[in-house]
């Protein structure tokens, strides 16, 4: 593969003055075979395998950064969903035990988040995984980290409300246990959830996935955003395109590096999700975008239709440049970990009446979205199951990333460090769901989902 002189300056001033960066290379490590009925022995295994297979992604991903000098921001794992490797050692203690033993692999080889620490429950809940929802909020409080997801539903076999109804319960006990209810952030509840996105928190090593695999999760609102600031009197049309062309450029970068990262490693490419993820630092915003599109803030009248526009765009162009397309891919939209975002909250321009719409369009859902802390375990749910039965609907993957901030009410702001940002905390639905969330049961899947 060949570059012209012209693409090597417009790689260089992307990263340099458009924030372009790979978001992160997720390692995926099957951790099935690394089962013995002797818990100290299983524990070992694990900690040895993620340890030597997470040194040696950071000793690869740090020379990709130095030979193409683009910014690899994250490097992290994904282990075998947690519940399909402790049905024998399915006490509480021992789940925290494990959890602790990932953690410190995770710090000693110098990983930034390890994912997995979750369950698929989309038709229903086994002694393990029950027992597992109700020690997470002792794991997410005791290490720092270990991130969790649970999958609670699909198109072809409906929602699992009483899976649902315990997330609610869950979210509330983690957010007692941490300061500003930070542990929440490290969880998310899915439908339709892929096996293979590189993504934190919801990251895990699918069944279907091989022993190893490496993700890719690239970024890029910045770019997006500058093409559009310069093609202010294009039709909508002609801005799709614009696009397309942008985030086709953007996944060859991340086609490009992801490849050499799992040569140079001996183990199989996943793929490269496409997704434009936002971070906090100024103008990496995908509101940004929305608002370069004409929309004085997100959240007004048409902000459903350019976010359709960006993510369909982002689909096309990302398509074009990747034979392994995967993961999420499309448009993330999180409030805190998006400057623009958790200003237009601020101004009032964004409720979360108006999220969950643009959630119907875009990848995932309410991604980290603050509430008050006196919020009903039962709202929660529904809040969570409301969203979750677009993606279900609409055969999407859509996810809830829910964080209910002890001491604080609708308007205070909250700062939850580093790379999740801040935000002020969004007002909630006062009426009450707990009368019809008591029902429990599961959400039949639709129509759509008895195709085979």
């Amino acid at each position: 593969m060949s570059f012209s002189l012209e693409e090597i300056y417009e790689t260089a001033r992307m990263v340099l003055f458009e924030k372009l960066d790979i978001r992160t290379t997720t390692l995926g490590i099957n951790i099935k075979d690394c089962i013995h009925s002797n818990f100290s022995i299983f524990k070992d295994r694990v900690y040895r395998r993620l340890v030597k297979n997470g040194k040696k992604l950071i000793k690869h991903a740090k020379q990709i950064e130095v030979k193409y000098g683009i910014p690899i921001v994250n490097k992290r794992i994904s282990i075998t969903p947690i519940s399909m490797v402790m049905e024998t050692h399915a006490i509480p203690r021992r789940f925290i035990e494990m959890a602790e033993t990932i953690d410190s692999a995770a710090e000693e080889a110098e990983i930034d988040y390890i994912g997995g620490f979750g369950a698929l429950v989309h038709k229903g809940m086994t002694k393990t995984e029950r027992i597992l929802i109700e020690i997470l909020p002792d794991v997410l409080s005791s290490t720092k980290r270990v991130c969790s997801f649970l999958n609670v539903g699909s198109t072809n076999t409906g929602m699992n409300i009483d899976a649902v109804n315990l997330v609610g319960k869950m979210l509330l006990e983690t957010a007692k246990k941490t300061p500003c209810g930070c542990g929440c952030c490290k969880f998310v509840v899915f439908v339709n959830a892929p096996e293979d996105n590189p993504f934190m928190a919801g990251a895990f090593h699918g069944p279907g996935e091989p022993d190893l695999s490496l993700n890719i999760g690239i970024s890029g609102p910045g770019v997006v955003r500058s093409v559009v600031e310069k093609n202010r009197d294009c039709n909508l049309t002609e801005l799709s395109e614009i696009i397309k062309r942008t985030v086709f450029k953007i996944t060859r970068a991340g086609e490009l590096i992801g490849r050499e990262l799992a040569k140079k490693m001996g183990i199989s490419f996943g793929i490269v999700d496409i997704s434009l993820a936002s971070t906090t630092a100024p103008g990496d915003s995908v509101a940004k975008v929305i608002e370069a599109f004409g929309i004085e803030k997100i959240g007004a009248h048409g902000s459903t239709l350019a976010i359709a526009l960006l993510m369909d765009a982002a689909k096309k162009g990302g398509a074009m440049a990747s034979s392994s397309v995967g993961g999420l891919s499309g448009t993330f939209i999180p409030v805190s970990e998006d400057l623009g975002m958790a200003e237009a909250v601020g101004k009032g321009a964004l409720n979360i009446e108006k999220l969950e719409a643009l959630t119907a369009v875009c990848s995932v859902g309410l991604d980290m979205v603050a509430i008050p802390g006196d919020t009903p375990a039962e709202t929660i749910s529904a809040l969570i199951a409301d969203e979750l039965a677009i993606g279900i609907i609409n055969n999407k993957t859509t996810a809830a990333r829910i964080i209910p901030v002890p001491g604080k009410k609708a308007g205070d702001k909250v700062a939850f460090g580093g790379l999740l940002g801040k935000m002020p905390v969004m007002p909630v639905n006062k009426f009450s769901s707990s009368n019809f969330m008591k029902r429990g049961g599961r959400l039949p899947s639709p129509i759509t989902g008895l195709r085979n």
